[in-house]
């Protein structure tokens, strides 16, 4: 019998549109002020806030970057990513249920199209949105390292405070539908796999999608997929200025009582050093420096899946990371994936399982 290959994600030639940020996310909670708290020991920066919405940014140029609905139960609802043209605009507004472009009372401003990708994550796509002015933010620690001895007479003392987050750099999701929903973002948004980790039998396991941003260089990655039994939010991550950064902003939020997730350690995929802590409601939030950046050439890797390929060193990926909580409607929703959906098997599950339980 011959085998079937499971496809790989791959770039579109002739997308949609082509997004050129991952402009914020959007989180429903049910404690404004308690999301608040979190977010601003985390580095984050309240732009703007009503009796219903918070919005967050970083020391970037971007008005904000996380939006906070008040609602009766914790939810990630979905991203917005930002296109270069009206144009593109209007093309993203005739795909199946999207809406007219529409002017956007957030900051910023500008236009914006609603749509739903396959996997029902909500995506709205900005154009036009006014950047604002940066905040200060401190300069990145120079080290005196082998014959490179340029700091003389001066010491290092990092501000015992939040870590500055500059910008939103990636979020993370866990899809069933993973050949629909993948294949989505590259048709219509224009994201560019940069590595595929691949299961035993060849399916795609992660994918880790950059922008398509030509001779510019992009982030190894603004979107990463990961082969699930339900669509759920993994993590989010923002980037800080240095690595006493990330390590400051452990300190804080052991000090301040917050639930640590994963880390210290350098990714081997994307290259980040990176520390992983929990909000309130459980939900990851990621910070990171020195991350690989590719042009849009760069082609694809393909990787053999595994605990040990998430990180170069630090504390091995934990359990706990990856284990879904088996509430009444996520085993609903897994008998229901393994009914439905093309991509899950019983087997793969148990390959997941194991490589991750």
């Amino acid at each position: 019998m011959t085998r079937v290959l499971t496809p790989q994600p791959a770039a579109c030639p002739n997308p949609t549109a082509k997004a050129v940020t991952l402009a914020h996310l959007i989180f429903e909670r049910p404690d404004l002020d308690q999301a608040a708290r979190f977010l601003t020991d985390f580095g984050l920066v309240t732009s703007k806030g009503t009796a219903d919405v918070l919005y967050l940014r970083g020391t970037g140029n971007a008005p904000y970057c996380y939006r906070v609905h008040r609602a009766s139960k914790a939810r990630f609802v979905g991203m917005a990513f930002s296109v270069a043209t009206k144009a593109e605009l209007e093309k993203l507004s005739r795909l199946p249920g999207a809406t007219e472009p529409k002017p956007v009372d957030h900051p910023g401003g500008g236009e914006c199209v609603t749509l739903t990708d396959p996997s029902g994550f909500v995506i709205e796509v900005v154009y036009g949105q006014a950047p604002v002015s940066e905040l200060p933010h401190r300069e990145p620690i120079h080290f005196n390292v082998g014959a490179s001895r340029g700091r003389i007479n001066s010491t290092q003392r990092p501000p015992l405070s939040p870590p500055e987050v500059i910008r939103l750099g990636h979020c993370v999701v866990e899809v069933a539908d993973y050949q629909a929903t993948s294949d989505w973002y590259t048709r219509h948004l224009g994201l560019i796999p940069s590595d595929i980790q691949v299961l035993p039998d060849g399916s795609p396991a992660v994918t880790f999608f950059r922008l398509d941003l030509g001779d510019t260089p992009a982030d190894h990655h603004t979107l990463a997929m990961a082969q699930g039994f339900m669509p759920l939010y993994s993590h989010s991550a923002y980037e800080v200025v240095d690595a006493d950064a990330v390590g400051m902003g452990q300190r804080l939020l052991r000090e301040k009582g917050y639930r640590h997730a994963w880390g210290i350690g350098r990714h081997i995929l994307g290259s980040q050093i990176f520390d992983y802590w929990n909000d309130p409601w459980g939900a990851k939030h990621e910070h990171y420096c020195d991350g690989d950046l590719f042009t849009a050439d760069r082609p694809t890797g393909v990787h053999p899946v595994s605990r040990e390929a998430m990180a170069q060193w630090g504390q091995p990926m934990p359990a706990s990371f990856t284990k879904p909580k088996l509430t009444p409607s996520a085993l609903m929703a897994l008998f229901r994936n393994l009914r439905r959906s093309p991509d899950l098997n019983v087997r793969k599950l148990i390959t997941l399982a194991k490589l991750f339980g």
